[in-house]
């Protein structure tokens, strides 16, 4: 018989969205049984045609009565608000049953059942490399975020990583900067700035990268989020760049989770002094892959090289810099080679360059507002490339 009322793809579409949201909002439903019922049932859809024993042969009883129950009111909001927010310009989901899902993200251990996207989710699915690191990331760490990120971008890599403020930040600066653009994997809903210090830089990733959650709209900024949503930004990679690192730093958990998932892990040294220079140095103990330039990680990479023209990265040596420059007069130059690589304190240095401690500090203090070295803890300095 033939079927005399149009087919309304748009509604189905909804309809089939919907589904998916009431799965994602049902209470006391997990990722993980989610994805039990789906492995069993199908699509969302399927789920609610079953009945309450073929549920309960896959969840307890209590779980199963639940998911049968009509939708509260409140979750009946959430799906509305979430429809509201698609209307506007930009705005995506995708579900772990659409052609769009990155690849990527499915060989994982448990993938999201949904992706929330703001900006070109098509760069969820291109050849990407993750960079991480410190929050409390130093001038120099941050510096080397941003050049690397920037040469991988041009080289066609898209660069992911948090959007935290430090390392992430520079990352995703660098890798706006270049043709392969960024992807932000952030631990709220993709209608919140977080950190608020980010909020212009989210902006500008979400006009022209990506930013994207497992999190429904509205989820604050929980401390349990940000160490689960290190797996999709390892996930969504090629492989993870730790650029700065504490002995415990949750780079070491994206890095691990790299690992685990296969992925290469590399790892930029520093000096033995240095704090966040420990956790790289224990990633290069286990394994990981020691770097000195851009180079060095689109080598391992397969039919990735540098775009011609565009000089590596190096890892900057103090001394090499101050070399180099030659604006810089005789007795601050003499100053930094002083310093070397490592940072040094004010009265080791002062023994070193046979200054007194008025001269080394005129010269100390020109050299900082210069951004060429900078102040640690404990009133030490390092030269900064």
């Amino acid at each position: 018989m033939q079927n005399n009322f149009p087919f309304d793809e748009a509604q189905a579409d909804s309809d089939h969205l919907q589904a998916w949201l009431r799965l994602a909002f049902a209470d006391g439903i997990g990722p993980v049984a989610a994805r039990r019922l789906l492995a069993v049932f199908g699509l969302p859809g399927q789920i609610w045609q079953a009945d309450f024993s073929a549920l309960c042969a896959v969840l307890p009883p209590r779980q199963a009565a639940t998911l049968l129950a009509p939708p509260t009111g409140r979750q009946r909001e959430r799906m509305e608000a979430t429809l509201e927010w698609l209307q506007l310009p930009g705005r995506a989901i995708i579900t772990l049953a659409d052609a769009a899902y990155p690849a990527s993200l499915l060989n994982i251990a448990d993938p999201p059942l949904l992706l929330y996207v703001r900006g070109n989710a098509g760069l969820l699915c291109a050849p990407a490399l993750a960079v991480v690191g410190s929050r409390h990331a130093t001038t120099q760490g941050r510096e080397h975020a941003m050049r690397f990120s920037e040469e991988l971008s041009h080289a066609g890599l898209t660069v992911v990583s948090g959007l935290a403020l430090g390392i992430d930040a520079a990352a995703h600066e660098g890798g706006l900067r270049g043709a392969g653009s960024t992807v932000a994997v952030i631990g709220t809903g993709c209608d919140i700035d977080y950190p608020p210090r980010n909020r212009d830089l989210a902006e500008r990733i979400a006009q022209g990268g990506c930013i994207v959650s497992e999190y429904a709209l509205g989820t604050p900024p929980l401390s349990a989020n940000f160490p689960r949503r290190n797996r999709v930004i390892s996930g969504l990679a090629q492989a993870v760049l730790v650029v700065e690192a504490a002995a415990r730093s949750g780079s070491l958990i994206t890095a691990r989770m790299a690992a685990e998932q296969g992925r290469d892990v590399f790892a930029i040294p520093g000096s033995i002094h240095a704090p966040l220079s420990k956790g790289c140095h224990q990633l290069i103990r286990q394994g990981a892959k020691l770097v000195e330039t851009t180079q060095d990680i689109l080598e391992e990479l397969p039919q990735r090289q540098a775009v011609a023209g565009t000089a590596p990265t190096v890892v900057a040596s103090a001394l090499v810099a101050a070399g180099a420059m030659g604006d810089v007069d005789p007795a601050s130059l003499q100053v930094m080679r002083a310093m070397g690589h490592d940072p040094v304190d004010v009265d080791t240095l002062a023994q070193r360059c046979g200054l007194d401690a008025a001269a080394l500090a005129a010269i100390l203090l020109g050299l900082e507002l210069q951004g060429r070295v900078e102040v640690l803890p404990g009133a030490h300095y390092r030269c900064v490339a």
